[in-house]
């Protein structure tokens, strides 16, 4: 089969290799329809590896050349004997988390928590960018009729926005700020939206992808860094001029970070979505004489799959619309990864067709 495999820092390759082996007791073979370029996998492939391990992983095995996707969905093609989840035939969205049920956070349900996590795409044989894939049975969650094949490949990325809303209490009437609007913080905004906030400031330093988002989403308000006084304009525009209830860092930007402390209220949350590459100051003064809470938010819960492929399928939260290019897999460096490393910003979410 025809896969794309991570080598080294700018090098993958579409390569002829074997399909994967038949299912064990509890694994599951699946025909890949989609498949996503995550903003990791475009981090992996501009400065890798990072995620992916040199060592086989402690827990997987799984070593270089690594097949990449995990933001992917497909049709169930054989399963093991004791696989009762999902049958032969089942259209399929992949939770791409792999970690021991029976660790300390595996027996609480935490399994984004655990430290043996592997992740399909970097920490396992086999991946999303790939005509076929073998999973664990608990990667697998069968997709309801109205839930199209791109938008189970779509579950992935917007489980963790829905995620980061629920982190920052986002609730209706809220005041919301979005940093960073790639991909993450473009559906970061319909998540907010979806949540039931009902003014949504997106602040970035890109004007192409700041018309993209107001295409996605008309009654967003938009700032860029660059010519407007974000915070103060945030304080303008909000009840009491006090700032918005709660601020959501995509970028990963230490600059943005502090944003979103200045442009939150006071008692208001900060919630971290994007990964920091390095260490970035914190202005822990206004943290504390603003009283607000500042949290992380690290991928997903596994079990919102169901509710996230329901909020996509039935139009509440249209992932669909950050969707700007579909290529063929022999496409995915010149026109995936490329594309996406061009500084213009004309490109959001690219989806490989492997159909």
């Amino acid at each position: 089969m025809k896969a794309a495999r991570f080598h080294a820092k700018r090098d993958v390759r579409v390569e002829d290799i074997n399909e994967p082996p038949a299912p064990g007791p509890r694994q599951v073979v699946i025909r890949n329809s989609f498949c996503g370029i995550c903003g990791t996998d475009l981090h992996e492939y501009a400065a890798g590896p990072i995620f992916i391990p040199t060592d086989p992983h402690p827990y997987t095995g799984a070593k270089l050349p690594q097949v990449l996707g995990h933001e992917f969905g497909g049709t169930v093609v054989a399963i093991g004997g004791e696989v009762t989840n999902v049958k032969v035939g089942d259209r399929v969205s992949v939770q791409p988390m792999v970690s021991p049920r029976d660790d300390y956070f595996g027996t609480r349900g935490l399994y984004q928590l655990s430290e043996s996590l592997a992740i399909i795409g970097l920490g396992w044989q086999w991946g999303g960018m790939a005509e076929y894939a073998l999973v664990n049975d608990y990667n697998v969650f069968a997709m309801p009729d109205f839930v199209s094949d791109e938008q189970a490949a779509l579950v992935e990325p917007t489980a963790v926005t829905v995620y980061a809303a629920e982190r920052g209490g986002v609730k209706p009437g809220s005041s919301v700020l979005v940093t960073g609007a790639g991909p993450i913080g473009q559906l970061q905004v319909l998540a907010a939206r979806a949540a039931g906030a009902t003014q949504i400031f997106l602040s970035d330093t890109n004007d192409n992808r700041l018309a993209m988002a107001r295409s996605i989403l008309p009654d967003v308000i938009i700032l860029n860094p660059k010519r407007d006084a974000v915070a103060d304009a945030i304080r303008d525009q909000t009840e009491g001029h006090v700032g918005v209830d709660v601020a959501l860092e995509c970028v990963g930007a230490e600059a943005a970070l502090a944003t979103c402390i200045d442009a939150v209220r006071r008692q208001g949350v900060v919630v971290q979505v994007g990964l920091h590459v390095g260490k970035p100051a914190v202005d822990g003064f206004t943290v504390t004489f603003k009283d607000i809470d500042v949290r992380g938010s690290w991928c997903y819960s596994t079990l919102m799959w169901p509710k996230v492929a329901a909020l996509i399928g039935k139009g509440l939260l249209p992932a669909e619309k950050v969707v700007t290019r579909r290529i063929r897999l022999n496409e995915v460096v010149a026109n995936g990864f490329e594309a996406l490393l061009d500084p213009a910003g004309q490109e959001l979410k690219i989806l490989i067709d492997l159909r």
